[in-house]
């Protein structure tokens, strides 16, 4: 059995800190500097890593191949399984004409203003995708809807990605705050009522700041009435939900409010015209792009009502919702204990085996989104040749995602189990007073390379306690802000960046998405530090009251896990996030 080393290079935890933090600085530079494509830097940091890790860390060498393998298994089934079926019900929106169809409605149904376009799509549709389905793909569906109202796809993919923000802690109903409560300890709901007094801060501010990026202060003045309408109807609605009725509802009910609030108060208020953002009123160029000019003028919009525009998603709103609540995800599903990995690896920061346990669902998320897929096609009438059009085209559409997405969690799933992300995430823990403010960056690393809110939780929410017990912190509070910074690093995310760019022109141009989305994922992570000191120091009675629960060791899997860790008899996992 391999036992992990936290301080290999000098016996200095400084110095471990800098070398183990080579393979993501690596992996920011590549992309952010020299402007490579994601899949490059993903294989660049994960180079780096592997050198580090059987060199300096002395990691067995088929140790470390087997969790690269591990990490990349786990990226193809059940993550891109996701995103691929996601991908598919966009290009059958778009063959079928009713992603066209919906742009027609939003052209009749909204004040002829891409700001506000960009609120109520990017905003408000796009946060009810996210609880949907998740990683990149509402990034992907609803940076298309802006690209054809007359956004540049830079813009539209940026946007979208700040925007994505808001909802995800909370996504897959609930499974992040589920698997924090499992290898914390601490009870979920508190955790959840936690989260739920940080998020509504940040979704509050989200409109009015996206708007000053897109359109200046002036935007702001112009719009203040709409952006507060659905910044705080999403607040208000994600800090009851969390408190007050289910954390697993947050992203559910708090997404419909603000979609369902933000439309009505349009109906009765709209900005002054400004002919600078009037919305494009050709934007069928681009749809033909996205699956073929042949397969999308078979089915003209103009020949279907704008109302149908609806279709695909309200299908696949329901099915999914349906899916999670009734389990079917766990029908079949099979623990599998991986081979030459499982229990392998002491994790010396936690004095336990560190386990490999390959949760396959065949009935998981991504295939309720098939289902989805499947009927929508029915319904809009796409016949078995033009949906094998679609399938092929999404197939140009995910390969260089599903290779990036697999490149990178294999490098997640690399720092995991040899132990650089243990000697990182003990470096930051051990700054004293000032954890709180840097607790959130903790988060962001693990979301970072993952992409997933869920994994970011499964790998430091324990430790996060286990700090804040020792600095006299309340866990409650720093165990929920590991998932709330979490979020702040989806927009930086290779695989959320990835998987967006797909139906877009910027293929193989990820870093100048990461370069324009980089500064503004770092000043929101440091004001959530900043709110995180402020509850722990000023305003602890923002934290919710609760008894004092002892801190568990982590679950087996306590990393980047399948479906949710695999602890001793736990319940039904959750769909990955």
């Amino acid at each position: 059995m391999f036992h992990q080393l936290l301080t290999p290079v000098g016996d200095s935890l400084a110095l471990s800190f800098v070398v183990a933090a080579l393979p993501i600085v690596t992996v920011l530079v590549m992309l952010g500097v020299l402007r490579r494509p994601a899949w490059q830097a993903s294989l660049g940091g994960l180079i780096v890593a592997f050198v580090i890790a059987v060199l300096l860390w002395h990691f067995p060498v088929g140790l470390a191949i087997d969790s690269v393998v591990a990490g990349a298994v786990f990226a193809i089934w059940p993550v891109m399984w996701i995103v691929v079926n996601a991908l598919l019900l966009y290009n059958i929106a778009v063959a079928s004409g009713r992603f066209d169809a919906f742009r027609k409605w939003v052209l009749e149904h909204m004040p002829d203003d891409r700001r506000i376009v960009l609120v109520v799509i990017g905003f408000c549709f796009g946060c009810l995708l996210e609880g949907i389905a998740g990683f990149g793909t509402p990034v992907a569906i609803t940076s298309a809807l802006l690209i054809m109202v007359g956004f540049p796809p830079l813009e539209a993919l940026t946007f979208t990605l700040i925007f994505n923000t808001a909802p995800v802690a909370f996504g897959a109903l609930g499974a992040p705050v589920t698997v924090l409560g499992q290898v914390t300890g601490l009870p979920a709901t508190a955790l959840g009522a936690m989260i739920g007094r940080q998020l509504p801060f940040m979704a509050l501010l989200l409109p009015f700041y996206v708007m000053a990026i897109y359109g200046g202060i002036r935007s702001v003045r112009a719009l203040w009435p709409a952006l507060l309408v659905a910044g705080g109807s999403f607040a208000s609605a994600q800090f009851v939900s969390s408190n007050f009725l289910d954390y697993a509802l947050t992203d559910v009910l708090s997404s419909l409010t603000a979609l369902i609030v933000t439309l009505a108060f349009l109906h009765v208020w709209a900005p002054k015209p400004d002919p600078e953002f009037t919305i494009r009123r050709d934007g069928t160029a681009f749809a033909a792009r996205a699956v073929g000019a042949d397969v999308v003028q078979s089915r003209s919009a103009g020949a279907v009502p704008g109302w149908q525009g609806w279709v695909p998603w309200l299908v696949v709103s329901a099915v999914v919702i349906v899916w999670t609540h009734l389990q079917i995800f766990a029908i079949g599903q099979k623990a599998i204990p991986w081979p030459g990995l499982h229990n392998q690896v002491f994790i010396t920061l936690y004095n336990k085996p560190y386990a490999a346990v390959y949760v396959f669902q065949p009935l998981a998320t991504g295939t309720a989104i098939l289902v989805s897929v499947i009927i929508t096609a029915a319904l809009v009438g796409v016949g078995p040749g033009r949906f094998m059009e679609c399938v092929a085209q999404t197939w140009r559409q995910a390969r260089i995602a599903i290779l990036t997405v697999a490149l990178i969690v294999g490098l997640a799933f690399l720092m995991n189990y040899s132990g650089l992300n243990y000697t990182l995430g003990l470096g930051v823990s051990s700054v004293g007073i000032f954890f709180p403010l840097l607790s959130p960056f903790l988060g962001w690393v693990a979301v970072f390379l993952s992409g997933s809110d869920t994994s970011g939780n499964a790998l430091f929410g324990n430790l996060q306690v286990v700090a804040a017990n020792q600095l006299g912190l309340n866990p409650t509070l720093i165990a929920a802000t590991n998932s709330s910074g979490g979020v702040m690093g989806k927009m930086i995310s290779p695989q959320n960046i990835a998987t967006g760019v797909s139906v877009t022109d910027l293929k193989d141009h990820e870093g100048i998405v990461f370069a324009r989305t980089f500064k503004h994922s770092v000043a929101l992570t440091l004001l959530l530090g900043v709110l995180v000191v402020l509850q722990q120091y000023a305003v602890p009675w923002m934290i919710p009251s609760q008894g004092v629960v002892t801190p568990a060791a982590p679950p087996a899997a306590a990393v980047t896990p399948p479906a949710s860790p695999a602890a001793p008899a736990p319940p039904p996992p959750a769909p990955a996030r």
